[in-house]
Order: structure tokens, then sequence, then C-alpha cells
């Protein structure tokens, strides 16, 4: 499988995404045949080689007849129109509209309106229909299977636009990164903008470290401003290294801190509260701190999207003044929850699984327990009993019990 890794290390706009995709094998000639079927006129697209504080990368140029288009202002359905009346590839058109209408749902939250009577401004004009669609052409062409991103550098400060002054990132592009792991390293000035955020947001399988993969191409994609670090979008593109059989793989967030002054008898409601919250796991492991005090690591796994919740948690409920977090990445076996039927009533079990075969099959433990203290059975003999009642099941329908899918 083909893979595109973007890396966001200065941000992302739809021209960087572009210049990135042509420095990494697409030519310009291919893009330009592609965007003509959008049967649009009065512009033009060009690439040019520029170095940035010592890297090398492309610029892309969308230059725009302004005399001709003076409309800047679109509806969605304008937007959707040009591009569903163009004679682009199906997959294509129905990407392409995809990362508009997130842009006009984006909108619409900002400006508590409804989609339809958004008014596109910065994000509707002609350059940006051809950034948005141009990238997804460019994937396209590439043969891009599935695209990956790094976490999103956002920068900071304030821009000025067409609303007037606002605040980074921009209250659109805020709006589009919810849920997707961001950053800020101070640098003044918008990093990534509207247009870069709903392509990647849209297109992107996954946030975090890259994942394993056989490089074979690097691209960096130029933006227009100079800020203190190298203004450019890197794009690695290659083959995925699909060792990993039948597992599901996902990024996980570890959140950890170093506690020694805190009320031991808290751990028990704080654990609690974290798992009801949605934590994947939480563990304590005994540490020796500073002045040879014992302590306590604190470990929270979680999804990426919910850092800031965890976070917030964690220091409201621990006596911490300081959290590490960081991206990993998670193998796990395919599981299958299902109720059966055994002599002491209906009780669940979960089945991890690997390309077909059963691996591991384990009794719900909080279902074996109630009948347990119901009938006053030893709850390991419980446990055994169900173990054995569903291998004769499934020994019994010659495969395996198929039923639905544990996220745990």
């Amino acid at each position: 499988m083909k893979i595109a890794y973007f890396d966001c290390f200065a941000g992302a706009s739809g021209d960087m995404i572009l210049g990135a995709l042509l420095d990494a094998g697409l030519t310009i000639e291919r893009l330009r045949e592609e965007i003509s079927k959008l049967q649009l006129s009065h512009y033009e697209l060009d690439v040019e080689k520029v170095v940035k504080k010592g890297i090398g990368g492309s610029q892309a140029h969308v230059t725009i007849d302004q005399d001709h288009h003076h409309h800047h202002h679109r509806h969605l359905s304008h937007i959707k129109d040009i591009i569903e009346n163009s004679d682009l590839d199906a997959p294509i058109k129905e990407k392409s509209t995809e990362i508009f209408v997130r842009l006009a749902e984006a909108e619409a939250r900002v400006h508590r309106s409804s989609v339809e009577s958004v008014h596109f401004h910065e994000v509707g004009a002609m350059d940006a229909i051809i950034d948005v669609v141009g990238g997804v052409i460019g994937l396209t062409a590439l043969g891009i299977d599935k695209v990956f991103c790094s976490p999103l550098h956002v920068g900071s400060g304030t821009i000025e636009c067409a609303h007037g002054t606002l605040p980074v990132p921009a209250p659109a592009t805020a709006e589009l990164i919810k849920g997707k792991p961001v950053y800020s390293t101070g640098i003044k000035g918008e990093l990534l903008t509207p247009t870069g955020a709903a392509i990647l947001t849209t297109l992107s399988s996954g946030f975090g470290p890259m994942p394993a993969m056989t490089v074979g191409h690097i691209g960096y994609g130029a933006g227009t401003a100079d800020p203190g670090i190298p203004n450019l979008l890197r794009v690695a593109i290659g083959e995925a290294r699909d060792d990993t059989g039948d597992y599901d793989v996902e990024q996980t967030v570890l959140i950890e801190t170093n506690i020694d002054d805190m009320n031991p008898q808290l751990y028990d409601y704080l654990i609690g509260l974290l798992l009801n919250e949605g934590a994947l796991d939480v563990f304590l492991t005994p540490v020796q701190m500073k002045k040879n005090r014992p302590g306590t690591l604190l470990s929270v796994i979680c999804l990426p999207h919910a850092v800031g919740k965890f976070s917030d948690i964690l220091m409201q409920e621990t006596t911490t003044i300081g959290l590490r977090w960081r991206v990993e990445n998670r193998i796990k076996a395919r599981r299958l929850i299902k109720e059966i039927d055994t002599i002491h009533g209906p009780i669940h079990i979960k089945l991890a699984q690997n390309n077909g075969q059963i691996i591991n099959l384990t009794p719900e433990y909080e279902d074996c327990k109630r009948v347990a203290l119901e009938k006053n059975i030893p709850l390991k003999n419980i446990l055994d009993d169900v173990r054995s009642a569903a291998l004769k099941q499934i020994h019994a329908s010659d495969g395996v019990l198929k039923q639905r899918h544990s996220h745990k």
C-alpha cells in the first residue's frame, strides 16, 4: 500500500501541499491537464524551485486575474457545481467536495449561521479551489492509497483578513482541527491556514509519528512567508510496511506524571474517574524521586483527541503541577464480544483474533462476578465453566463466533 506522510513542522497551506506533491514527483503538466477539467479560465498555474533557510523545495504559484474573477464570495453550492460539472474522475470530485463541505461547516459554526448561507472568503477564492482540487489530483496521480499526518503546527499571534484582525489559529482553522493533535512554538503568524487544515484533516487517516514505511520520495512545498523556521511542508511517499498481520494499528497518547506528595487514598477515586471519562488504561508504578523520596508514576493511556481533557483532570484532581505526554503506536488484536449461554445463564465473552484464528478467549469479569455473588459460587469456578462453554460452542460452529467489535 502506497502512503504519504505530511510532516507539518512549519504548518500547512493549500499551495504548500501542492508544492510538496510537485516536489515529490507530480509533474506540472499533469497537474495543469487535470485542473483544466474544472473548465475555469483566467488563471495561471506554475511551479518555482526555491530555497528556504538552506532547504530546497518547490513553490506552487496560482495567479488569478482578479479583474475577471471579481466575485470573491461564493456559496458552497457554487463551488460544488464547479466541481460536479467538471470532467474530473468521480473519486476526485467526491474528495474535493468533502473538503469544501468541511470548510463550510466550520465557517457556519464560527459565524453561527447555516452551511447554505456561508460566504466563502479567502477559502472560496479561485486559488483555493485550485489548491483543494489540485491537492486531491496530486495524491491520486501519485497513486497514494492512504494519507497520514504529523501533529499540526499552528503558529501564534493575529492575522488580518476579510473579517478584520483574527487570532491564530483562525476561527475556521480552530474548528477544523478539533480532535487532532496540534501545537504552537510561539512563532508569530499563521502557519496553518483553513485550506491546509481542511485538506489534511479530511484526507488523513491518522495523526502522529511517521508510520512504518519504506520511503521512496521526499518533497518539500514552500510557503510565501518567511517565519523563523524553514517555511516548508515535507511529504514522504513510500510503501507501508505491513508486517503487523491482521492486527489493528492505531495511535494513542501516554500521559505521565510523578507524584510524591498526594494522599494515596485519592488514587482509587482518581482511577475510577479517569476510566469513566474514557481512558483506555490507567496504572501506577512505584518510583524513587529526588531527595530519595518514594513516589508514584501515574500513567494514563487515551486517544489523541482527549489529551486536553485528561490533562485537565490530572491537574485538578492530583497534586501535580506538570505532565508529560507523547504519541505512541499501538497494535491490538481484533476483538469480538459475544453473549453465550452457560449453566450460569447468559454471560459475555471476549474473543481476540488474528488472521481468523482465536488467540485468546476471556469471560467478561463483571458478568462472572455478578453471578458469583448472586449464587454464592466461587468466582474461579464460574470463569472455568464459561471458558469451557465458549470453547465447546466455537468448536461446534466450526468457526469464529461473529458478533459486535470491541474498541476497548
